[in-house]
This record gives structure tokens, sequence and C-alpha cells, in this order.
């Protein structure tokens, strides 16, 4: 079920009956018509590992299942919102960022050292996001929420993306990520954000990248 855009800090989905979507706590603005709202401790169409993935990157706020027949305006304290169209392809977004996606998705947590190795790890421990992130794969739609507006960067082959760590908001493709260090390791000391790491991916899709660096 596709969002309409009714400005940057509010969408609206349509409901339908025999559909499920999923939306973080305290998304829901306004509906009409006959639309039940009720916590989902299963972590959506990711299972109970899903959910134990959540937990340890202290990501447990379970997430809401939206069914009936109607439409639901969802929006989360003043934000930004990006609606990101999947066709088949994974979306690896922060958890925390997540403000509504179709049921139809398959939901499910990477581990980001996984990627980025040793570095992958220190991104959780310096910039202070977990090193858990969510991957959303399949058709549908994702409404995800950012600080001051939202930019789609293309990654191509031979042409990587830098990226502040603390700017990154989601990305999808065949994209591998790598965290490195713009600055000696001495130079980094008291420095846990901002220019001192750099998130480097690489390969084919895109990176969605936010305005400002505060964290939700």
């Amino acid at each position: 079920m596709p969002f309409r855009e009714i400005n940057s800090k509010m969408v609206e989905a349509t409901v339908l009956p025999g559909q499920k979507m999923y939306s973080q706590r305290g998304a829901m603005l306004a509906y009409r018509g006959e639309v039940s709202f009720t916590p989902n401790i299963q972590g959506g169409q990711g299972g109970v590992m899903s959910m134990i993935g959540r937990r340890v990157a202290n990501e447990a706020t379970p997430l809401m299942t939206v069914e009936g027949s109607g439409t639901v305006m969802f929006g989360h304290g003043g934000h930004h919102i990006q609606v990101i169209n999947l066709s088949g392809d994974t979306l690896y977004v922060e958890a925390d960022r997540l403000l509504a996606f179709d049921g139809t998705l398959q939901q499910g947590t990477m581990f980001m050292g996984s990627q980025g190795g040793v570095m992958g790890m220190v991104r959780g421990q310096v910039t202070g996001q977990g090193l858990f992130t969510t991957t959303l794969k399949g058709h549908g739609a994702v409404a995800v929420v950012a600080h001051g507006g939202v930019i789609e960067l293309p990654i191509t082959p031979g042409r990587e993306v830098h990226v502040d760590p603390q700017a990154y908001v989601a990305h999808h493709g065949d994209v591998r990520n790598k965290l490195s260090t713009a600055l000696g390791w001495r130079d980094m000391v008291g420095r846990g954000s901002g220019e001192a790491f750099q998130l480097e991916l690489s390969g084919s899709g895109a990176v969605y990248v936010q305005a400002s660096e505060e964290k939700l």
C-alpha cells in the first residue's frame, strides 16, 4: 500500500481488509474508518529472531500492527518523512527511523560488523548508533523519519560515497559499508562524532542522508 505524502512531515496510507502494515508506536496522528492498532511482540514478519536483534540493539520498542479498512495519517515528533519504494531489493535502516511500512515486506536484522569488520563495531561505540541495522526486503513502501530533510545519493561502481555516520538514515542495493577514520587514533580521543569517522558505501544502490546529525 503506497503512502501519500500530505506534506514533508505527514503521510497517509490506505488500509485494506486482509492486509497488514506496521508502524512505530505513537506514529498514528489520525485515521478514518474501521482501523485497529495492536502491539506486535513478534517484531513484524522477522519473527522472534528479529525481535531478539532489536533487543540486543536496545531497539525493543514493539511495532504496532495496523489492520482494518480505512486511511491512516502518520507522523512523528515533527520530523521530516521520506517515502522509499522497494522493488524486490533490501533496505537497511536504523530501527528508530522506521515510521511505517507494508506488512508484505520481510523484516530482519543485520549486524553492522558483518560488513564493516572491527570498524563496523566501532561505529556503534563511537557514534551511539546501534550495531544492528533493521532490514526490510521485498516489494512495498517504507516511510522513514529524519531531521531537516533527506537527500538520496546514488552509489555506482567505482564511485563510493562517504557519509558522516550520524547523518546516515538508510541505504539499499548491492552495497558494502566500511567505517574509516579521517583522523589518526590520537586525534580522535575525545571526539565522538563528525568528521573523525566516515561511513564509506560502495557498490550499486543509493544512500539516504539527513540534513542534521541530531539523534532521534
